[in-house]
């Protein structure tokens, strides 16, 4: 075939050429803080890369294999999970996820795990088909490997044939808040012994995650998620070692699990990085690296409750991104996992979205799509640099279980959620449909069962699971309550000054940010600013124009405002003096406390 020339009749432009073309743009602004953006890390991504020629392929799924689409398996009604369980491996699902009540992840939800429970929900599924179960395992749900072990020896089944991926993941749960029962010290040869006993039954495994969910639930960030994995693999691997398993058997007796969201590039990176990262640690130990497997899940703190139908927006690019990060299975959240427990539409749709990317998409038949590419090239090694850092950080501290214990993981955690915490109440990190784009009218959707309203309590020294919309979802949720009681939303008075060209732009923002907190927005009709503010029955006020308009009448409109029973008065644009001696209170702009604004409202509305 001839190659088409495409752009090679043109001359090659430079970065130089580029570069003298942006700084006209900036007239005289810094490059760097204009378009070079920082991750939570601090890890920097530039705006333009070129091609890392050099770059080759990383080593993960066998060539043009696709990931294993795998389903969760967490209703507490065992024949109701095989329904679904059956009904997810027929239509599309190759594997399942079955999920043990208060394992990292399991949101308030889980299995029965007795074994009358566990042989109810693999009634009718071939354990020897390929058709891969993973577990995700709690201290009371030790027994669950025995029970399906004893299911299997009842079916005459040879163990070997089982694709289990059985998840025992102590440290995670202490990591999660899970009260142990001993320090790792003392768990570890417990931990071994399970291990072996297992793999000397037969069974294939691998039998021990290093699950970073954990560390993603707790809003923390990429680099933090690498280094606890490797920090907890290898834990895991010395505990196998001492326990007499041989070194080269111990590292495929361990998997890693993590979370993919809504970053395309970041989650890409992120999944590159952990191959690269481990393949240094097996180095380090005088093996020959080789290619390890990864489960990813989309992540929860992503969800929200509000116009939950954008959370299919959300897990789609996760499991794009986790797919082509070389992820070996991937499990999608249905897009109402946080209201409660999914109904089947719910779970059809979280098939599918796999599905098409496979088999629609054929995402899967190129083998590391991002080899080469110089920005995500570039942010996986900056990602390898700093989470090797933070990793030797951790084994100098005593290794994970220590760090645990002094509360170095939960400390750099912690300053990173609060890092993002800023950024969801400024709406630097916007979260459309909840921050941004909020539908106060939207459809309630079904769920089997309701999500607990209770808000779960974590130990002082845990990594708490959360989701970032909550704080925003609060408001919502206030809101509902007066509608109920008085059958009328709290509400602000846009008051539009000027001409539509003046007022429009402002307007959308003003009913954007309060309708966020679930304080409806009703604009100035008619002809008469006063009049039309008594009309709205509201007591909150957003003047909304443009800057010169502002110059002219906002102080003017606000006084007559107040006048008019006004409590509060609140401007659509930057703070200044002149309209605080005018009366008014309150400025939202882009980048402002938004939540803590919404929050005051509130406060101000009951008084």
């Amino acid at each position: 075939m001839t190659d088409l020339p495409l752009a090679s009749e043109f001359p090659p432009a430079t970065r130089e050429q580029w570069r003298k073309l942006v700084d006209g743009v900036l007239k005289g602004a810094s490059f760097e803080k204009t378009l070079v953006s920082k991750t939570y890390d601090g890890l920097t991504i530039e705006p333009l890369y070129g091609r890392r020629a050099d770059a080759s392929a990383l080593s993960g799924r066998a060539p043009a294999a696709p990931w294993q689409v795998m389903m969760r398996v967490d209703n507490p009604d065992p024949k109701v999970a095989n329904v679904q369980a059956l009904e997810d491996l027929e239509n599309g699902a190759n594997g399942l996820v079955l999920v043990c009540p208060g394992s990292i992840g399991s949101q308030g939800f889980g299995i029965d795990t007795s074994a009358d429970g566990l042989a109810h929900i693999l009634d009718g599924i071939y354990l020897d088909a390929g058709a891969p179960i993973e577990f995700q395992l709690t201290r009371e749900a030790k027994d669950v490997p025995a029970h399906v072990a004893a299911i299997i020896r009842q079916r005459g089944l040879d163990p070997a044939a089982c694709d289990l991926r059985i998840g025992f993941d102590p440290i995670g749960l202490m990591a999660a808040g899970a009260s142990a029962p001993a320090p790792w010290s003392d768990i570890a040869p417990l931990f071994a012994r399970m291990t072996r006993a297992l793999a000397d039954d037969g069974f294939r495994g691998p039998f021990a995650a290093a699950d970073a969910r954990v560390i993603h639930n707790a809003g923390g960030s990429e680099v933090q998620e690498l280094a606890y994995a490797l920090s907890v693999a290898v834990a895991y691997w010395r505990a196998l070692e001492a326990g007499g398993v041989a070194l080269d058997d111990a590292r495929r007796m361990i998997f890693f699990r993590h979370s993919a969201d809504a970053d395309q590039f970041m989650t890409m990176a992120k999944f590159r990085a952990l191959r690269k990262l481990w393949a240094r640690v097996e180095e380090a130990s005088g093996l020959t690296p080789q290619p390890i497997f990864i489960a990813a899940e989309t992540a929860w703190r992503m969800m929200t409750q509000r116009d939950p139908y954008v959370n299919m927006l959300r897990v789609t690019i996760a499991a794009f991104a986790a797919g082509l990060g070389g992820a070996n299975a991937v499990t999608v959240l249905p897009f109402t996992a946080a209201l409660g427990l999914p109904d089947a539409f719910a779970r059809r749709v979280a098939r599918n979205t796999q599905l098409i990317l496979l088999e629609e998409s054929n995402l899967a038949k190129v083998s590391d799509p991002a080899a080469g590419s110089g920005g995500i090239e570039d942010l996986t090694d900056q990602l390898c640099r700093a989470a090797w850092t933070l990793f030797q950080d951790i084994e100098k501290a005593g290794g994970i279980a220590s760090a645990l214990e002094s509360g170095l993981i939960q400390n750099k955690v912690a300053e990173t959620r609060r890092a993002r915490e800023k950024a969801i109440a400024t709406r630097r990190d916007p979260l459309t449909g909840t921050s941004e784009f909020p539908h106060l009218s939207e459809n309630s959707v079904k769920v089997l069962q309701p999500a607990s309203q209770v808000a779960p309590a974590f130990p002082e020294n845990a990594l708490p699971s959360i989701r970032l919309a909550e704080p925003f979802e609060k408001l919502r949720d206030a809101s509902d309550a007066i509608l109920k009681a008085t059958g009328a939303r709290p509400k602000v008075f846009l008051a539009t000054l000027g001409q539509p060209s003046d007022f429009i732009a402002r307007a959308t923002f003003a009913r954007n940010f309060f309708e966020a907190g679930g304080i409806e927005a009703v604009e100035f009709t008619g002809n008469n600013l006063t009049e039309s503010f008594k009309a709205s029955d509201a007591t909150l006020v957003c003047l909304c124009s443009s800057d010169e308009v502002y110059a002219q009448e906002a102080a003017g409109s606000a006084q007559a405002l107040a006048a008019a029973g006004a409590n509060h008065i609140y401007l659509a644009g930057r703070p200044g003096d002149a309209f605080r001696q005018a009366g008014i209170q309150d400025f939202i702009y882009a980048g402002c406390d938004a939540l803590g604004t919404l929050k005051a409202a509130y406060d101000i509305l009951e008084t």
